[in-house]
């Protein structure tokens, strides 16, 4: 078992890696998006979640393509100033990664044989003084 992701970032971010310009292009006026990241440093952490478990450095390269649906999606919480506004995508993703101390390298399918993941969103959400601000009620 293999747990790739990046290493918690000096902000304390989990998850997270720049994103370069250009990596991220749109399409179709805004209905498909394609993120294509290549020779990402991140950890290879086998016993993740246990606390302190080894790591390795890894090298990961990937390439995801969404495309929306016609189902819109809005939640809003104005006692706790929280909006989320989406509309359903699906996702279709290749990847590879290596570790070179454990001489260990995977690569997915291509994406065009990937049978498209119906999880994704694309939209925007506001929260905190940015949902006041949308509202006009910024004290």
């Amino acid at each position: 078992m293999h747990d790739f992701h990046p290493p918690i970032g000096d902000a304390g971010l989990y998850w997270v890696v720049p994103v370069p310009m250009g990596a991220l292009t749109w399409g179709n006026d805004g209905k498909s998006a394609t993120i294509e990241l290549a020779n990402v440093p991140v950890i290879d952490q086998p016993k993740w979640p246990a606390h302190g478990a080894a790591t390795s450095p890894a090298v990961m390269s990937f390439k995801m393509t969404f495309d929306v649906t016609d189902k819109a999606v809005t939640y809003e919480d104005k006692a706790r100033h929280f909006r989320v506004t989406w509309v359903l995508a699906t996702c279709r993703m290749e990847a590879r990664v290596e570790v070179p101390a454990a001489k260990f390298a995977w690569k997915s399918d291509p994406i065009e044989k990937c049978p498209p993941a119906e999880f994704a969103v694309i939209g925007e959400e506001v929260n905190g003084k940015y949902y006041d601000e949308a509202e006009g009620t910024t004290p």
